[in-house]
């Protein structure tokens, strides 16, 4: 079992496949950089490399594997890298993180590589504010993808980061929506980066206020699993869908966490907010997943307590892109 000093267990990993993404969003890529164009130096993981990396932490006991991005849809062998992550039998839940931009005509093949859970990026149900947010003009397309995903019986989760001046006045219309949609709507507390400064400061919105109203309306609390994200969950009996909260600026919210990060390039990170990524490369193409998860708990002893984002510091996380979020 993987675990730090502190007595955490990791059962968690997300893994971004490419930090590539064709959107614009005002929050996490700024203006002037273009789309499309990787700001790591791209040269993403292989698929035979995507296998070792996974048997390597399936050995240390994680149970969940998320792909993320920038936006993995982007890769053109998502499918088989979904296929090499299902491959391994210890990997109970596989799960995406996507903004559904082509998503209906993309999701039946990814479920039949064996993904069950998806996220979708759906930041306004306002297909004018959707599209002032993204820069695409696709809720309509996205919504199709979501109805899809539900009749193919996949969980499936809608993450709608908190906007002061763009969405927190649609939280009557979200809340509407899920009294019929059967889906996690998570409400994503806005995270400060090196690059969206002013941008936080002018439209970070607590989500304990949102808490506050939903256990003021009769919401409770879903027990989590042990592999769950980090979002606390809330379900009413009026309600098909479900409401989720990531506070990362919340107390104790470092104390539960079970998830590591690994970038496109494999390097592990300890913290979204860690200030570097240990370079993991030449032992996860050299294909010996024993080594390399010697190596893996090896690099855990230098995960800290907690981020220091209440002080301002960012680490590396330039953007959200970078690493999935």
């Amino acid at each position: 079992m993987l675990q730090d000093r502190f007595g955490r267990r990791f059962y968690y990993l997300r893994l971004s496949v490419t930090d590539i993404c064709n959107y614009r969003c005002n929050y996490c890529l700024p203006e002037g950089i273009g789309c499309g164009r990787s700001l790591m130096g791209e040269n993403p993981l292989s698929v035979p490399e995507v296998a070792t990396l996974v048997r390597a932490f399936a050995s240390l006991g994680t149970e969940k594997v998320r792909l993320t991005g920038g936006e993995p849809s982007l890769r053109k062998d998502l499918v088989p890298l979904l296929e090499a992550v299902r491959a391994s039998e210890r990997i109970r839940r596989l799960a995406i993180t996507t903004n559904g931009y082509r998503l209906p005509s993309q999701i039946d093949a990814w479920h039949r590589a064996g993904l069950d859970q998806i996220n979708i990026s759906i930041d306004s149900l306002d297909p004018a504010q959707f599209r002032h947010i993204t820069g695409h003009n696709r809720l309509g397309t996205t919504l199709q993808g979501l109805e899809r995903a539900l009749t193919l019986g996949m969980t499936t989760k809608v993450n709608a980061v908190l906007l002061r001046q763009y969405n927190l006045a649609e939280l009557d219309n979200f809340f509407a929506w899920i009294r019929e949609t059967p889906v996690t709507l998570r409400f994503i507390e806005l995270m400060r980066t090196g690059d969206n400064r002013a941008f936080f400061a002018s439209n970070h919105v607590a989500g304990s206020d949102i808490e506050t109203l939903l256990l003021r309306e009769g919401w409770e609390q879903v027990i989590r699993s042990h592999d769950a994200g980090p979002a606390r969950e809330y379900f009413h009996a009026d309600y098909a869908g479900r409401i989720g909260l990531i506070t990362p600026y919340g107390k104790d919210f470092c104390a539960s966490c079970n998830r590591l990060r690994v970038s496109a390039q494999g390097k592990l990170h300890l913290c979204l907010f860690a200030d570097q990524g240990f370079e993991m490369r030449e032992t996860i193409a050299a294909g010996d997943s024993e080594a390399l998860a010697a190596h893996i708990r090896a690099l855990i002893g230098g995960k800290t307590a907690g981020h220091q984002l209440h002080e301002g510091f960012t680490g590396a996380t330039r953007n959200l892109a970078m690493l999935g979020g």
